[in-house]
């Protein structure tokens, strides 16, 4: 598929997708006129940008959670340098930050909402949405 048909099925404008491929987030195959096509794992693979993106992970630890996806567990360890593993301990540290902010903040709008006349409703939503 071409860039535009990529873009309606991810919902992702196709100005973000060419910066997600600036970003090394995204690799298209080229045809013989240089024009990017996609398939279905790229279209997996901008959908799993999308969800770090809007998680609050920024796309140049994207880049390295999704490189590290791709690397076998026991090849892990021999290339991880100092400085990516000081690297991704800070960034683990902001993501445990902003989940906790996330969750007080989740916390405070259950609450109030389980006070409401809709308290039902918003008891079986947050059954559903909760992780298994």
């Amino acid at each position: 598929m071409k860039i535009g048909e990529l873009s309606r099925r991810t919902g992702v404008s196709t100005r973000l997708l060419r910066y997600y491929e600036e970003q090394g987030l995204i690799a298209p195959a080229r045809t013989a006129n240089t024009y990017r096509t996609y398939d279905e794992e790229d279209v997996a693979r901008v959908e799993q940008v999308v969800g770090l993106v809007r998680a609050g992970v920024p796309t140049r630890l994207a880049r390295v959670l999704l490189d590290l996806e791709d690397v076998r567990a026991e090849d892990l360890a021999p290339s991880c340098t100092r400085q990516v593993a000081e690297l991704l301990a800070e960034e683990l540290t902001g993501l445990e930050e902003r989940i906790a902010c996330l969750t007080k903040s989740r916390r405070t709008l259950l609450d109030y909402l389980q006070r409401t006349e809709h308290a039902a409703a918003v008891l079986e939503h947050d059954r559903l949405a909760a992780p298994a």
